[in-house]
């Protein structure tokens, strides 16, 4: 809620002298004529008041001068200062940030002008919020780990977000080879940023969270901010034909593995490889694979134990070790959807795998749909777009 601002005059000292030829009683004013009044000092206002509590975060400080210019504002918590910025008159500064919650802030301005200079000093404090949010988990975030060039960044919240667009517009995406990108609600808690094209190779790219009193919903700030720097790796870009039964591994564009696959038999749209750009995800060695939706005794029911296993979706894709399949592998399609590979490429390929990093798959009529897994790249980037808060 607003608070009205606080006025401060600060009265300029009069010094008189004689008035020479002026009438007996009269005094002069720094050279004015006889018998006019005193140009007062300039007029501070400071808003939020003086002594103001539980100030909303999201209030901007405004300072104002009438009858002269502002020369300087400090508004402080702390120790850390409050960006903001003048006016082209210097008449009046505004706060460019939010303030911290819970935190008592202190502001000194100072004016000059006709009349003289003026100073005046006020102090307020924040409320402490009855909901905090914070940044709960951020997807790559693993300290040390390199991703592949199709990596998204996934942020979680600790809170339902109903102010997506100022909360949204707290993120900040910092490359050093930088490209465009923009951020997409999946659901109030999660939001994820995806580039334009496949991130530029070898790179740090730094996520920060300017959310230290954002406005995220009702009763609720951000009570801190938060960073984590990613480390972009090689472009490894993996194509899956399941029409040739071939499967081509670049590194920064130079071939260094060919491997002969054995696809989904796509007897149904269960055991058919979804065709689409896919990222590679997790591993796990060995996984358990079963059959979705059956149980032992149903007809189609399987559980098998696989090595060297790299999940590339969520409907149970995977590039593993299928030794049983590999008189098939480079003639026939025979899985249950995943991509089969002979024993020692598919380590080689589970030794080398990063998350993030790119299969593409063609040749069925099963196509992966854009959230299934990190199917994001299935959106064209207009459409991606579409799911920002700061979208009109």
């Amino acid at each position: 809620m607003p608070i009205a601002g606080l006025a401060v005059v600060m009265a300029a000292a009069l010094s008189a002298c004689s008035g020479g030829s002026g009438p007996s009683g009269t005094t002069g004013n720094g050279g004015a004529g006889e018998g006019k009044p005193a140009t007062p000092a300039p007029v501070i206002k400071i808003s939020p008041a003086k002594d103001s509590a539980k100030v909303r975060p999201d209030k901007t400080v405004v300072v104002t001068a009438a009858g002269g210019s502002l020369s300087q504002v400090t508004v402080e918590a702390d120790g850390e200062q409050l960006e903001g910025e003048f006016n082209s008159e210097h008449t009046k500064w505004t706060s460019k940030n939010p303030l911290k919650p819970s935190s008592k802030y202190t502001v000194s301005a100072e004016a000059s002008g006709p009349g003289g200079p003026a100073t005046v000093s006020s102090a307020f404090s924040t409320l402490t919020p009855k909901i905090p949010l914070k940044v709960a988990d951020v997807t790559p975030g693993v300290k040390g780990e390199t991703v592949g060039v199709g990596m998204p960044i996934m942020v979680t919240f600790n809170q339902p977000v109903s102010d997506k667009a100022a909360v949204e517009q707290a993120l900040e995406i910092k490359a050093e080879k930088p490209v465009s990108g923009a951020w997409r609600w999946i659901n109030d808690k999660l939001v994820i940023y995806r580039t334009s094209k496949y991130w530029p190779a070898h790179q740090k790219v730094q996520f920060l969270a300017h959310l230290e009193g954002v406005h995220g919903g009702r009763d609720m700030y951000g009570t801190e901010d938060h960073s984590t720097t990613i480390n972009v790796g090689a472009a490894w870009l993996s194509t899956v034909n399941t029409k040739t039964h071939m499967m081509v591994v670049k590194r920064d564009g130079k071939t260094v593995q060919t491997m002969r696959i054995s696809a989904g038999m796509a007897t149904t749209r269960e055991y058919t490889t979804t065709t689409g750009i896919h990222l590679t995800m997790e591993r796990g060695n060995p996984v358990t694979m079963i059959s979705p939706g059956k149980k032992e005794g149903d007809p189609g029911y399987y559980k098998e134990i696989v090595n060297h296993a790299v999940r590339i979706s969520n409907s149970g894709e995977y590039v593993h070790s299928a030794p049983w399949s590999v008189g098939s592998q480079g003639r026939a399609n025979v899985s249950h959807g995943c991509v089969n590979a002979r024993p020692d490429q598919a380590k080689w390929f589970y030794d080398h795998f990063h998350r993030g990093d790119v299969v593409k798959i063609v040749g069925t009529t099963r196509i992966l749909e854009w959230n299934n897994g990190w199917g994001f790249w299935q959106l064209p980037f207009k459409q991606w777009k579409k799911g920002s808060a700061l979208e009109s």
